[in-house]
C-alpha cells in the first residue's frame, strides 16, 4: 500500500511512499503556470514506476501553501477528487512545514535551532513561517518543528527587520525560494539549504502527525485574495435587472 503526496504551491511535486515513509518514486517539474495540464501525468509516472494502481493508494497528502490561487487550488482540487473517489482520507500540510522539516534535516539544526521560511508570494512580497526545533529526528526519523510565527505575507525587508532575535546558543536559519528571490534582507543558508517543498517530506510529515494524532487540515492557506476577481455588476446593469 502506498501513500500518495502532492504539492502545487510553487513547481509541481508528486511522491509515492509506503505507509513506513519509504520513497517508491517522485516527479518534480519547475512548472509555475500549468498545474492542471502537468499534474495527472505526473501521478500516472510515480503509478507507473512504483508499480502500483490508484487502488494501492491508502491516502493522499496535499500541501495547503502558501500559496498563489491558482496552483494551489489545482493541486488541493486533484487531491480531494482522487481521494473521493478512491474512499481515502485527504491529509493536509502546510507547504511552509514541509520545506521547514527538511532544512533541519539538509542543515544539521538542533532542539531550540529556529528555521525562517520564505516563498515567493509575487508582488514582490514573500509568504513565510517561522519554526522552532523540537526534535532533529522524531517519530518516523522524521524531525519535529513547531510554529512560533506565521505564517503571513509582506515584503521580504519587513519580514527581516521584524525578526525577534533567537535564544542565545540557538540558531537561525532562512530558507526557501523567497531568501533566494531577496538575498539582500534574507540571506539564503548556505547552497544546502531547501528552497521548494519535496512532496516526499510532505508524506512523512503527514505519516508522523497522523500517527500522533494531529489534526491535518486540508483547507488551503491563501493569505490574500485572489489576483482575478469577478467583475463588478455596473449601476446601469443593476437597474435593468
Amino acid at each position: 500500500m502506498a501513500v500518495l503526496s502532492i504539492d502545487t504551491s510553487a513547481a509541481i511535486a508528486v511522491a509515492l511512499v509506503s505507509d513506513d515513509g519509504e520513497r517508491l518514486a517522485s516527479r518534480a517539474v519547475d512548472e509555475r503556470r500549468r498545474h492542471a495540464e502537468r499534474l495527472a501525468p505526473l501521478v500516472a509516472e510515480v503509478l507507473a514506476e512504483a508499480g502500483l494502481t490508484r487502488a494501492d493508494v491508502t491516502a493522499v497528502v496535499a500541501g495547503t501553501g502558501p500559496a498563489p490561487f491558482t496552483g494551489l487550488r489545482v493541486g488541493l482540487v486533484t487531491a480531494r477528487t482522487l481521494a473521493l473517489a478512491l474512499g481515502v482520507p485527504v491529509l493536509g500540510v502546510p507547504s511552509l512545514d514541509a520545506v521547514a522539516v527538511q532544512a533541519v534535516a539538509d542543515l544539521g539544526l538542533t532542539p531550540d535551532d529556529e528555521v525562517l521560511v520564505a516563498a515567493d508570494a509575487r508582488r514582490k512580497e514573500v509568504y513565510w513561517a517561522r519554526y522552532r526545533v523540537v526534535a532533529h529526528e522524531g517519530p518516523h526519523g522524521v524531525p519535529v518543528v513547531e510554529t512560533v510565527a506565521g505564517p503571513d505575507v509582506g515584503k521580504a525587508a519587513d519580514v527581516a527587520a521584524g525578526l525577534a532575535p533567537v535564544p542565545a546558543g540557538a540558531r537561525l536559519a532562512v530558507v526557501g525560494e523567497g531568501a533566494a528571490l531577496y538575498p539582500e534582507p534574507l540571506a539564503l543558508d548556505g547552497d544546502d539549504a531547501p528552497t521548494l517543498p519535496d512532496a516526499v517530506v510532505l508524506a512523512r510529515v503527514a505519516l508522523q502527525r497522523r500517527a500522533a494524532g494531529l489534526p491535518l487540515p486540508h483547507e488551503p492557506l491563501y493569505l490574500r485574495r485572489p489576483d482575478v476577481h469577478e467583475p463588478a455588476r455596473t449601476a446601469t446593469a443593476v437597474r435593468g435587472a
